[in-house]
């Protein structure tokens, strides 16, 4: 006779809100690092329902974790907000990113292989295609571009063997992808020399030159930085 307890199985439905809590919080992320939602706009309970087809304790569960990932912040009362955007705030997230960048970066030149190398010469490729292009062409394609920017440094860091590592600078990088979009409709916002600084990281890494590697993403990073406070 089997005398263990029998656990009770998943129903489809609790497992299809465990998904869609997933869903809305990856779009709801998305739509604020994009500036669908600009910053220190309200989030309505009532216009976000409809807009990503959740309920309210689905949408409650998605803000609360993106509010303690800082891209939204919560007011007694009031409800959901975007958080805002500084120059000191950006200065901040900055400086962190660049420190875990540059230990993902040591980690993955030390452990990469050639499937690594790789991928980061065909990602790298991908993204050519349209940093080459005119400024008003590569604004059409901006999104795309936002995608295949993010495979490119994501790419060059993920022979890199720390998880919790990697994790951390990921919501780094999406705070800073979304200076990135509140700056975007300037000329200045993505930088005329963004191209060769990307072939140059490339090269240096899989050349296996941690020191430089990580000076030049330094320099590409702050340089990007300064000219989002400028802009801001």
């Amino acid at each position: 006779m089997n005398s263990g307890i029998l656990k009770p199985a998943s129903s489809p439905s609790s497992k299809t809100e465990t998904s869609g809590s997933r869903d809305v919080l990856t779009r709801l992320r998305t739509d604020i690092v994009s500036s669908v939602f600009e910053p220190e706009t309200r989030l309505k309970f009532a216009d976000m329902t409809k807009r990503y087809d959740v309920g309210i304790g689905t949408l409650r569960e998605a803000l609360s974790q993106l509010s303690s990932e800082g891209f939204v912040t919560v007011e007694a009362g009031k409800g959901f907000k975007v958080s805002p955007v500084s120059a000191e705030e950006l200065i901040e997230i900055t400086d962190h990113f660049i420190t875990f960048e540059k230990r993902a970066v040591r980690e993955a030149i030390a452990h990469g292989g050639e499937d690594w190398e790789t991928n980061i010469v065909a990602v790298h490729h991908r993204l050519s295609l349209i940093e080459g292009l005119p400024w008003e062409r590569r604004m059409e394609r901006h999104s795309e571009w936002v995608e295949r920017h993010r495979e490119f440094h994501e790419a060059i860091i993920a022979a890199c063997p720390g998880r919790w590592l990697f994790r951390l600078r990921s919501i780094m990088f999406d705070q800073l992808d979304r200076y990135r979009f509140v700056t975007k409709r300037a000329p200045e916002g993505l930088g005329g020399r963004k191209l060769e600084e990307h072939r140059e990281i490339m090269t240096a890494t899989l050349a296996r030159d941690a020191d430089l590697a990580c000076a030049l993403i330094e320099q590409h990073i702050r340089d990007t930085s300064e000219r989002a406070i400028k802009l801001l």
